[in-house]
């Protein structure tokens, strides 16, 4: 065994993190959670993924689920086409492979939302197949152990994952995949990784040059984007009118109030909400008092959300365009929301 999985797989044995997924490394369990590890930390999932098994505690149970069921579960976990794409492949598996989800990396990657390193972890981890990973803590690790001073892309990622499989162990790949994992998280670090106490320091070209701290390079930051949005709450006695996003868009086929970006002139917020309103969905609204300004960030740029109470003339008699829907104030917890809706509908709530 090459002494980087040997020495890895000693300090596992000691340092491993006690997680639910772990205990029963069942393959649908390491399915779920490498799906919602994706660009999420572990403290964060570990809460949706109890949830998420009390109510799908296994493959077909998933399957026969409604999206907006497990989009309610999935709801402040953010980037919900991972939730979107394990409904789809829960679906996939029950009618293609007879319920039971595939060992091998080449069917794995043809399902939704699996690419080449959750079909790694998956493959090693779950069925034990001789398979390496790579996600972001791995990346890190192998770039610093080969001091490898070049812009991520590609080429960089085909170098991660030939050393990879150069150095993979002929046994329990699983636990080093996951030895890996934990030592990107807990010791080399982003920011100030603590090399006194890796395993790998004498392993670590980086470590042995002093080039550690300068690693992985990374992409110049460009400016992030920020955008002024708009919401319409338009109440009815007890009830709120939602719209449903479209299926294949940001936040898929979840529920927010009418709206949308403003485009040009920003000095008139009432008459750019009562023009979007009206073009997008043929409604005419009456623009009153301002409910709030929210603010939040996605991965790619900001917002500023400018939420406003309107009143919709003839609301009774109204035909409703596709996809929106009159939901009762006490009832909207059951509507699964961005958080930026959700937060507005807690306040609507009280």
């Amino acid at each position: 065994m090459h002494p980087i999985p040997e020495k890895l797989l000693r300090w596992y044995d000691i340092n491993a993190r006690s997680l639910p997924w772990r205990s029963d490394p069942s393959p649908y369990k390491v399915w779920v959670s490498e799906i919602m590890l994706q660009q999420t930390q572990v403290e964060t999932v570990i809460p949706y993924f109890q949830r998420f098994m009390e109510r799908f505690p296994d493959t077909a149970s998933l399957a026969k689920a409604e999206e907006s069921e497990v989009l309610q579960v999935w709801e402040g976990l953010g980037y919900y086409s991972r939730a979107r794409n394990l409904h789809k492949a829960a679906r996939i598996i029950l009618s293609e492979f007879c319920g039971e989800i595939p060992m091998d990396v080449a069917a794995l990657k043809s399902l939704p939302g699996i690419g080449a390193y959750t079909a790694g972890a998956i493959a090693s981890i779950a069925f034990g197949a001789p398979e390496p990973a790579l996600d972001a803590n791995i990346r890190r690790v192998k770039i610093r152990l080969l001091d490898l001073h070049e812009q991520p892309g590609a080429k960089t990622d085909e170098k991660l994952w030939e050393f990879s499989r150069q150095i993979l162990p002929n046994s329990r790949v699983g636990d080093y995949n996951q030895a890996l994992m934990d030592l990107g998280s807990a010791i080399c670090k982003p920011k100030e990784p603590l090399c006194h106490l890796c395993p790998l320091n004498d392993e670590c070209l980086a470590f042995q040059r002093g080039t550690q701290s300068e690693l992985p390079l990374r992409k110049p930051k460009g400016k992030v984007p920020h955008k002024l949005v708009v919401a319409a709450v338009i109440a009815h006695g007890s009830k709120v009118l939602l719209a449903r996003r479209s299926s294949d868009g940001m936040l898929g086929n979840l529920w927010e109030y009418p709206g949308g970006a403003v485009l040009g002139d920003t000095s008139n917020l009432h008459d750019a909400l009562q023009h979007l309103v009206e073009t997008r969905f043929g409604l005419s609204i009456s623009v009153e008092s301002q409910l709030g300004v929210y603010k939040h960030a996605y991965t790619h740029f900001r917002i500023t959300l400018h939420a406003f109470a309107c009143r919709l003339p003839d609301a009774e008699h109204l035909t409703l365009p596709p996809d929106f829907a009159w939901a009762d104030i006490s009832t909207l917890s059951a509507y699964p929301m961005g958080k930026v809706a959700r937060l507005i509908s807690r306040e609507l709530a009280f």
